[in-house]
């Protein structure tokens, strides 16, 4: 990781186009922040899109812009992406998806140098940095007519790959500590030994993002003041944390997101319901203290109903 981040470094100052590849949730927005910052455009912004988000309708209005009058119900002008990230950089995520059209149109602007907002109007100079991310494999979607071969070259002048968190033992833990001692939700900060050790002995298909994920639920559920591999669900083999244990929510200071809310309340009391309204029962079922059980009851306004057995 130090030798990726110095290359960056050391081409970011130039205009060059680079492609950053790697697995799903290594961190290449976070290259292409990297990129950016330390460019002579960091003072410029930095556009992001998912571009095999962009409808095949709507790619050229999307990417160039939309002058007034060019279309029924067009009233007004509309910026491009090339026009919002002039003077910067336009990071271009999940390039592999962009469809052939959309390829077509991007391959003119990085050859000719302009483009021309939908509508007419006068030419406009592409005025950006370009940094591309894809997790798939580029030569091979060129070898089966997926992804335009041209584009490809243009594309790949500098390459930047992102190793997958399996590939970094070494950075699990270092990344962990980091992202706690960020986090802006209550609960605890501190990994124990045994949660140290699942961390480092865990796979990481999900690479840093299912970390980061990990590690909220974690601060959730933990009953104690020190992350258990339970807390993880990384406990005995398990790599997955249930919709069961996700419910008890450590009592936040502040009140959970309305979806997260909806789901927790339907999981207490499917399972209180299942416990005959058991509050011991049901917090053994959980896996968390009866203590916790009851901080969540009242957080979210569920109580045992007159139709279930009421003995706690």
């Amino acid at each position: 990781m130090h030798e990726l981040v110095n290359t960056a470094l050391r081409v970011a100052r130039s205009d060059a186009p680079v492609l950053v590849t790697g697995a799903s949730g290594v961190g290449k927005e976070l290259l292409a922040e990297i990129l950016h910052a330390n460019s002579r455009r960091a003072h410029r912004p930095l556009v992001r899109v998912n571009a095999g988000a962009i409808p095949e309708a709507l790619i050229e209005s999307e990417l160039f812009g939309v002058e007034s009058g060019a279309f029924t119900g067009a009233a007004r002008s509309r910026p491009g992406l090339f026009a919002r990230a002039r003077g910067g950089t336009l990071f271009l995520d999940e390039i592999a998806n962009l469809s052939l059209a959309g390829q077509a149109k991007l391959l003119r602007v990085l050859q000719g140098g302009d483009y021309q907002p939908l509508g007419g109007g006068a030419p406009q100079r592409a005025d950006v940095r370009l940094v591309a991310a894809t997790n798939a494999d580029l030569a091979a979607a060129v070898d089966v007519g997926a992804f335009r071969e041209d584009l490809y070259y243009r594309l790949d002048v500098v390459r930047l790959r992102v190793p997958s968190l399996a590939e970094r033992k070494e950075d699990i833990l270092p990344i962990a500590e980091g992202l706690l001692a960020s986090s802006h939700d209550e609960g605890p900060r501190a990994l124990s030994e045994a949660a140290r050790s699942a961390l480092v002995a865990h796979d990481w298909p999900g690479n840093v993002r299912e970390l980061q994920n990990r590690l909220i639920r974690a601060q959730l559920l933990a009953d104690d003041a020190r992350i258990e591999p339970r807390d993880l669900g990384l406990a005995d083999g398990n790599s997955t944390v249930t919709p069961l244990r996700l419910a008890l929510v450590r009592a936040p200071a502040s009140t959970p997101a309305p979806e997260t809310r909806g789901l927790v309340r339907s999981v207490l009391e499917t399972s209180l319901r299942r416990a005959a309204g058991n509050v011991t029962q049901a917090a053994a079922e959980l896996g968390v203290s009866r203590q916790s059980l009851y901080r969540a009851m009242q957080r979210l306004g569920v109580r045992r109903r007159s139709t279930w057995d009421a003995r706690a």
